[in-house]
């Protein structure tokens, strides 16, 4: 049985994605990483309550052989370029570094559609970038998903209330 570890989980795609995991036979732990707990109670269920920003204190944590990458903001709810490119480019790399150096084999990561490093487009070149960092970490298999717009509701993220 496998173990999948989960960033963004407060968000329409890794909510969704959570409760499919759980559900899932072929997980036996699902392991998420976040600011507050979850109201949410299930046997294969690990949280771990985490500063973002000194992610590195948490190592030992981040261990599995799937992780999901679903962390995501828009400029609008970050205020600014440099929130969002904390959330949507340093916090993933971060993590993925950690991951591969952990022996994590699978990295499916949530970008964008139009994503581009050479974009003219702050946010689409920001969702590149983090494309090509992952890349280059060459994973056993990696996966980029570039979904559209998303319309629906997450859980609302700890940072954004501030």
């Amino acid at each position: 049985m496998k173990t999948a570890l989960v960033i963004g989980e407060t968000g329409l795609v890794g909510n969704e994605l959570v409760n499919i995991l759980l559900e899932s036979k072929e997980y036996s732990k699902v392991v998420v990483f976040l600011r507050k707990k979850l109201p949410l109670e299930n046997e294969k269920l690990e949280q771990h309550l985490i500063n973002f920003d000194k992610i590195e204190l948490y190592k030992e944590y981040i261990k599995g052989n799937d992780f999901f990458c679903c962390i995501g903001t828009t400029i609008k709810q970050a205020k600014t370029k440099e929130n969002f490119t904390r959330v949507d480019l340093t916090y993933p790399s971060v993590f993925a570094e950690i991951v591969k150096n952990n022996g994590v084999e699978k990295f499916l990561l949530v970008s964008s559609v139009g994503a581009n490093p050479k974009s003219s487009n702050f946010y689409l070149r920001t969702k590149g970038i983090l494309e090509e960092k992952i890349k280059k970490l060459q994973f056993s298999i990696t996966f980029i998903f570039r979904p559209s717009f998303l319309v629906g509701k997450g859980r609302k993220p700890d940072w954004e209330k501030k």
